[in-house]
């Protein structure tokens, strides 16, 4: 693109020269036409920094943050002192030259790393011991190190690993360490003629132009910068309520953004990382830049404050019922709140189910979406209507008869398990009955009443026990009777005593009046045994009171079952004879019959002799 100029890139010192092939000279338009034309390339797939450009004309390097030049001078082998003699001797288009004094990083990495080769610099402690000092230029007589390895620095110093050593003790002079050896660009202590060959054998030394008073002031130099912006951090996606506004806080050290309302706007609304927006309504989309020539999007969301359009406002239910809460919002969800301005949260949802409600209550909806609410909660008022006042009962009623149940409250609508429809009805079976009690409108609540209906059997004697004269009373069904043997004293005890033979009759009643039954009996007293020897005393078995039993007849049979005796009204005894005849001393058995109401009773007793 430029007949007149051509180029070469030192790729080891990052260094571009732009000179005239021919010898002829260059055009001062033709040098500034091609070095606007220089393109810098980076390859990295995330660039970063910032990248510094020196242009100058002549073979010394530009230092634009002092304005100074450097330049190698190569000479094998040269000592400190002659190198410090040299570099005074030197002039630079005008300029005053010295042995290097190097008080920044960059001054130190301009000199370590784009100079064509290593060399002395103007440091020493010659004068005293670890008291290092630049000798040369302007800066002569400043301490820049105190000590050795370990020492430290008032102001800036750029020593290799383990430098200063002072090796063999006569290392006095600064060096810029040949590359390979440590850290790139970085200084050594040397003896002033170095070494003979290898590593610390001195290449040449390194001449600093510029700050020596009556230097004269030059336009051979410029600079330019590249600084790659990074990317602004910030979030993208923002959701706000409507009628609110949003601050974007965007992490962008490099600088400013610009903000703008559209893609092709020339002003700006805002410049800075911290752009508040005025007040949104609707979905907005910004844009910023920040020195690039692409603008880019954000987009806020507005989302629409909710409202509760309907509601199943108002709600009247019957006391212990569950109620459903509902209510239709124009977006988003509903929450539910126990009060207008409680912050606990009862449910969340268009419809919410409460049950066993007991009392008069009232409940609030408020719509929300994504968070966003305009804080109105609308009631739902909940009437609870009470249950009619009824209780379970259990009743008795007596065999064969009839009960009036009884629904207990009045001026309410019935419907009974029998499909009666009344207060009361009359039942007479014993079974479990029920009644839905309605109270009238508007309260319409119903509730359900259980009756179970217990029967009492009537009393009836099943048996009479006779034990000599213990008697006892067996019925042939259970319940809460009471007994008597004559009919007019009861007690609850089914047992009696009575020491007088004869007919008697048993009584059992109920003692809710469910029945009363009888039956009659007869006490036998007779002897155990009896002595038929005529001594008058026992001489005859009989049946005491036999005289009250005018037809009673008694059967007496030995142990072979053969009837030995009989006895009646008229022959009440037996004198131990069959046929006239005296029988054994023995056990004889014996079977009354009092009447024909009168079970036959049987015993036994004994003959002695």
């Amino acid at each position: 693109m430029h007949p007149t100029v051509t180029s070469s890139w030192d790729i080891t010192t990052g260094k571009l020269k732009l000179y005239s092939l021919s010898g002829l000279p260059v055009s001062y338009v033709d040098f500034v036409a091609a070095i606007e034309d220089v393109e810098y390339t980076n390859f990295s797939a995330t660039p970063s920094g910032t990248r510094e450009f020196s242009i100058s004309v002549g073979q010394a390097n530009f230092l634009p943050s002092n304005g100074h030049y450097y330049q190698f001078v190569s000479n094998l082998g040269i000592s400190w002192s002659d190198a410090k003699i040299a570099a005074a001797n030197s002039t630079y288009y005008g300029l005053q030259g010295y042995l290097a004094t190097i008080t920044a990083l960059d001054e130190a990495l301009l000199v370590g790393e784009q100079a064509s080769g290593t060399g002395w610099i103007g440091g020493a402690d010659e004068e005293q011991e670890g008291v290092w000092k630049w000798v040369t230029g302007p800066e002569k007589g400043t301490i820049f190190w105190n000590g050795a390895e370990f020492g430290s620095t008032p102001s800036f110093a750029f020593w290799n690993n383990l430098e200063p050593n002072n090796s063999q003790g006569i290392e006095d002079y600064a060096h810029i360490t040949a590359p390979g050896v440590g850290i790139l660009g970085s200084w050594n202590d040397l003896g002033n003629t170095g070494e003979n060959s290898g590593t610390y054998q001195p290449k040449g030394y390194i001449v600093e132009y510029g700050g020596m008073p009556n230097d004269p002031v030059l336009e051979i130099s410029s600079s330019t910068t590249i600084t790659i912006l990074s990317e602004p951090q910030l979030n993208t996606d923002i959701q706000i309520c409507e009628g609110s506004t949003w601050t974007i806080n965007a992490q962008f050290p490099d600088g400013s953004l610009n903000w703008y309302s559209d893609l092709t706007s020339t002003d700006a609304l805002f410049t800075g990382n911290t752009f508040t927006t005025p007040v949104l309504t609707q979905n907005t989309t910004f844009y910023y830049d920040y020195g690039c020539q692409t603008r880019k999007a954000i987009e806020i969301k507005v989302i629409p404050i909710p409202t509760i359009i309907s509601t199943n406002n108002p709600i009247t239910i019957c006391a212990g019922k569950t109620i459903s809460l509902e209510a239709i919002t124009s977006s988003g969800n509903v929450n539910w709140y126990t009060s207008p301005t409680s912050n606990s949260i009862l449910a969340s949802g268009n419809s919410i189910v409460i049950p066993d409600v007991s009392k008069n209550s009232t409940y609030y909806a408020e719509a929300v979406d994504s968070g966003c609410s305009n804080k109105n909660r609308i009631p739902i008022t909940v009437t609870v209507y009470e249950l009619p006042s009824v209780s379970d009962e259990e009743l008795s009623i007596c065999e064969g008869r009839t009960v009036t149940l009884n629904a207990g409250i009045s001026n309410m609508e019935y419907l009974w398990s029998t499909g009666e429809t009344t207060q009361t009805i009359r039942v007479n079976e014993p079974t479990n009955y029920s009644v839905i009690v309605t109270s009238p409108a508007p309260e319409n609540c119903s509730i359900t009443k259980k009756i179970n209906i217990v029967q009492t059997p009537k009393p009836t004697i099943r048996e009479i026990l006779v034990s000599e004269s213990d008697i006892t009373i067996l019925t042939a069904t259970t319940g809460d009777f009471e007994y008597s043997i004559d009919g007019i004293n009861y007690q609850n005890s089914n047992t009696f005593r009575l020491e007088k033979g004869g007919i008697y009759k048993a009584f059992v009643k109920d003692k809710n009046n469910c029945g009363k039954d009888s039956k009659s009996f007869v006490i036998i007293t007779y002897p155990k045994f009896f002595t038929p020897n005529n001594d008058g005393e026992n001489d005859m078995w009989k049946v005491a009171g036999m005289e009250n039993f005018p037809n009673a007849i008694i059967e007496i049979f030995d142990r072979y079952g053969k009837r030995v005796a009989y006895l009646s009204r008229r022959n009440q005894g037996w004198n131990g004879n069959y046929n006239g005849r005296a029988l054994p001393a023995t056990d004889y058995w014996f079977v009354s019959k009092i009447d024909d109401s009168i079970p036959e009773k049987k015993g036994h007793f004994s003959l002695l002799r």
